[in-house]
């Protein structure tokens, strides 16, 4: 009898287990889909409150949990959920102006420009767009200055002062060390690497670096001039001497409109829609509209546009949403081609480049799926060395003003640590069948042979980059040459070399696409859907918290974003086609 009612308890409880574990994903799943599938309700009399702070990708992500389809996602916060949520806007009559109120946007020079672009357009529906700032950020202010009014609080300030970056030299760091990088490179403006050859900045890359600074600030000044009615030479003169350092200059100098504290600008924006100051302001997020827009999209079941991500350095791998690999984007082409219901791709490029072999492999797919239907590339931020190579054999080009583009080069680098190794007694000795067994050891400098060895596939590999830009783009490969050599160029200046064919951003790519393959009834769908696992659900629930949260916590964001910058070197593997340098520009 003890003996059944043993057996009936432990039937029992494993039923009860299975129950509490089913429930458990279930509710998880509640959680995890309740954001995206919330129904979001636009009242009458709304404000679109454009409140950007949180990273901006281009693409917010399709990702699916094979064991747990339940928990899959799709995200419309992208910066063009959000820039397809600003044009909504200005068609629904419940929407009726914007604020954007404390703005810290995170995003790049490319991307603000398409944001701020979207919002030139609502302005011309006719309603209108108001901005606050108790800080201004010279990026926030190049996407608030297009607003009909822009407040300033009586403390506040804005930063308006032109652009900079800056980058650190290592070669007398690694002497002392006794830790360095040994470097191949290929085109005398590839200067990824030169930080481990020299103390401080070559001619060539100040050359570089300062015609791109100064063709982006062109575009700004510009596209502020219009919007504020100030010239670009007034805006210069601005710049140089910090006119804007008080809120009473900044009046001045117009680059504002009111100075007011926040409660005055809140009823400044009630008596525009004609409502009193007592009475409640009903406001809508951009997050939560762009997820009620997505829903308004027009459904077509007969032609499609596939819109594919590249975003973030190349690696040779599957990749996600953190970087490019060329199974995820191989994957997604081959997708794409082999649907008779999509007439043509459209490549999104956002990327500095990385691994030569997964770029190549890119290209390849990209080759391949041309064949079948066209293939439009269109520029973010950045669409340089690796980016551009797997760019360079689309059917046309789109890049935006500000795009960084170019970077045709390449280099090996090899860390190597004999210094060190001296400095604490550690001979390394080895051991060989033939003379080039050891392609290479960390604890012995480079010889010559190796070299030559390195500088050979460098070399095969920049010859192989410069052919296929060649043939992508109708030129000579001595042209190539001469406006390659790891140069790096704006938008601007890739439409007049030939490096791109038309300035202009997702919309005119797409645009163009329906208008090669003849449609006017058309959908977009975007790739690559990207897997996750248990794990990283249970991550961001909480209830595991991953090494690199732990490390980001000790070592607070900025250290930890150094940490990333090294651990993604150490993944480099093989020959690198890779943008100059991490440029944050300031």
């Amino acid at each position: 009898m003890n003996f059944i009612k043993r057996v009936f308890s432990t039937v029992i409880g494993i039923f009860v287990f299975l129950f509490i574990c089913f429930g458990f994903l279930i509710i998880i799943g509640m959680l995890f889909g309740s954001s995206s599938k919330e129904a979001v309700v636009v009242k009458d009399n709304s404000i679109l409150e454009l409140k950007l702070d949180f990273p901006i990708k281009d693409y917010a992500a399709k990702t699916t949990f094979k064991e747990y389809p339940f928990l899959d996602t799709d995200e419309k916060n992208g910066l063009f959920d959000l820039i397809y949520a600003i044009d909504y806007a200005a068609t629904d009559n419940k929407i009726k102006g914007i604020s954007i109120d404390n703005n810290f946007i995170m995003a790049g020079v490319s991307q603000t420009k398409a944001l701020r672009d979207a919002l030139v357009r609502f302005k011309e529906s006719g309603k209108f767009i108001m901005s606050y700032g108790d800080i201004y950020s010279q990026k926030d202010y190049y996407l608030n200055s297009v607003a009909d009014t822009l407040f300033l609080n009586p403390v506040g300030l804005i930063e308006f002062k032109g652009l900079s970056t800056e980058r650190l030299y290592f070669k007398d760091f690694q002497e002392k060390s006794g830790i360095k990088m040994e470097v191949v490179r290929l085109g005398k403006y590839k200067s990824a690497v030169e930080p481990y050859l020299e103390n401080e900045m070559s001619d060539n890359n100040r050359e570089q670096i300062s015609a791109y600074l100064n063709g982006i600030w062109t575009e700004i000044k510009k596209d502020i001039s219009i919007s504020r009615n100030i010239s670009t030479e007034t805006l210069n003169t601005i710049a140089e001497n910090l006119e804007s350092r008080t809120p009473e200059l900044a009046l001045k100098s117009g680059l504002i409109d009111k100075i007011a504290y926040h409660d005055e600008y809140l009823n400044s924006i009630k008596n525009n829609i004609g409502i009193n100051n007592n009475d409640e302001l009903n406001t809508v997020e951009i997050e939560d509209y762009a997820s009620y827009a997505a829903n308004k999209k027009p459904y077509s079941i007969k032609n499609k546009i596939a819109v594919i991500y590249t975003e973030g350095q190349i690696f040779y791998g599957e990749g996600d949403e953190t970087y490019v690999g060329q199974g995820a984007v191989n994957k997604a082409l081959e997708e794409a081609r082999n649907n008779d219901k999509i007439k043509a791709i459209v490549l999104r490029v956002n990327s500095p480049g990385g691994s030569a072999l997964a770029s190549e492999l890119i290209w390849r797919e990209v080759d391949l799926t041309k064949k079948v239907k066209p293939v439009i590339v269109s520029m973010g931020d950045v669409a340089a060395s690796g980016g551009y190579y797997i760019a360079c054999n689309a059917n046309k080009i789109f890049a935006e003003p500000t795009t960084i583009t170019g970077s045709i080069g390449v280099f090996g680098t090899l860390p190597n640590v004999k210094g060190l190794a001296d400095k604490w007694g550690i001979n390394a000795e080895q051991v060989v069948t033939n003379k080039n067994a050891v392609t290479y050891s960390f604890f012995e400098p480079m010889d010559d042979g190796q070299r030559a060895f390195i500088k050979e596939s460098i070399s095969s590999v920049y010859d192989l980059f410069t052919n296929r830009v060649a043939q992508g783009r109708g030129m000579t490969q001595e042209a190539v040459h001469n406006i390659a050599q790891g140069r790096v160029w704006t938008g601007v200046d890739a439409v007049t070399n030939g490096l791109v064919d038309e300035l202009g951003g997702l919309d005119e790519a797409i645009k163009y696409a329906a208008e090669l393959v003849e449609i006017e009834d058309y959908m977009t769908t975007e790739y690559p859907i990207f897997e996750k696992d248990l794990d990283k659900m249970l991550q961001g629930f909480g209830l595991i918290q991953s090494k690199e949260d732990l490390i980001k916590e000790e070592l607070g964001d900025e250290n930890y974003k150094i940490l990333q910058e090294v651990k993604a070197m150490t993944k480099q593997k093989g020959i690198q086609l890779m943008f100059p340098f991490a440029t944050e520009i300031k």
